[in-house]
């Protein structure tokens, strides 16, 4: 097991200013490989000003640890909201978990090294979700993060704000999340980074840090288009909205570059725009992405 010594800064304030630093340092991270992997060869140059404009400010020793730890890892400092490491798994002594939240120290998990937070603003995945889905039969594909109950063929919405709310809410009524408001809150603060739309008219809106089960995604379609903030004036017209455990960052990205892979393709995305019911939407979605998500 690692063992990383506190770090001690001036004050609690001064030590929650540079949590919140961290944090808001790893979502450009994030958002920029999330980018680069939408959209090879896209505009980067202001992401990776402001990138390395943060990196700046931090504590040397600090910033230290956060790059040795992202050389390792997709996340170098995660939420601690109960009594585990939301990354590695590892169940946290009391004192551990009583001393992020109290916040006078930077604390490392014990088993990664990955800095620690205290949340529990978050949504999560209740518990009737967990049952909902179990059957004996083998899950391949996008069938082992989806449904076709995730399926919205025509969205009622005709602004970003709207359509993320209608999909907010279809998994909340699924119960795949536990909390609409604050699923729709984290879906906006993680558009205002920068726009999950890319071309072809698709966009990748997500929550991260939704605990409790695994990666989830949905998917709805706007017929007629939806100005989503993306890089030129194309409307989007299929959203893939993904709720991403901690534990699944990693995996997101590869998910990520499937889906691009794949509605890249014009006929690909004609199938889906055809769809006129939730079953229909949802055999043309598993049939597209047969080949490229395994």
């Amino acid at each position: 097991m690692q063992m990383n010594a506190p770090i001690k800064l001036a004050t609690q304030e001064s030590m929650s200013k540079v949590t919140n630093h961290l944090v808001q340092l790893q979502e450009l991270m994030l958002a920029r490989a999330e980018r680069e992997t939408a959209m090879p060869g896209g505009q980067l140059k202001q992401l990776d000003e402001a990138i390395q404009a943060l990196l700046n400010e931090l504590p040397v020793e600090v910033r230290t640890t956060f790059s040795r730890m992202l050389n390792k890892y997709p996340l170098a400092i995660v939420p601690t909201g109960g009594k585990t490491c939301s990354a590695c798994g590892l169940g946290l002594p009391i004192s551990l978990v009583q001393s992020v939240r109290v916040g006078d120290h930077l604390q490392t998990c014990p088993s990664c090294g990955r800095y620690l937070y205290y949340s529990d603003q978050a949504p999560r995945r209740p518990a009737a979700a967990k049952g909902r889905r179990r059957d004996t039969t083998p899950k391949v594909g996008l069938e082992r993060f989806s449904a076709e109950s995730l399926m919205i063929p025509r969205l009622e919405a005709t602004d970003q704000e709207g359509a993320l709310a209608e999909i907010c809410h279809r998994l909340h009524d699924e119960a795949y999340v536990d909390q609409y408001d604050r699923l729709y809150e984290e879906a906006l603060k993680r558009e205002a980074i920068v726009s999950t739309a890319v071309d072809h008219g698709l966009a990748f809106p997500h929550v991260r840090g939704v605990e409790g089960g695994g990666l989830t995604l949905a998917l709805a379609i706007s017929e007629k288009g939806i100005r989503f903030g993306g890089p030129s004036r194309t409307l989007t017209r299929i959203l893939f909205f993904m709720v991403i455990p901690t534990a699944a960052s990693a995996f997101y990205l590869k998910l990520l570059a499937g889906l691009t892979q794949t509605f890249r393709k014009e006929d690909a995305r004609k199938k889906l725009m055809a769809a006129k019911t939730p079953e229909a939407l949802w055999k043309a979605l598993l049939k597209a992405t047969k080949g490229t998500i395994s």
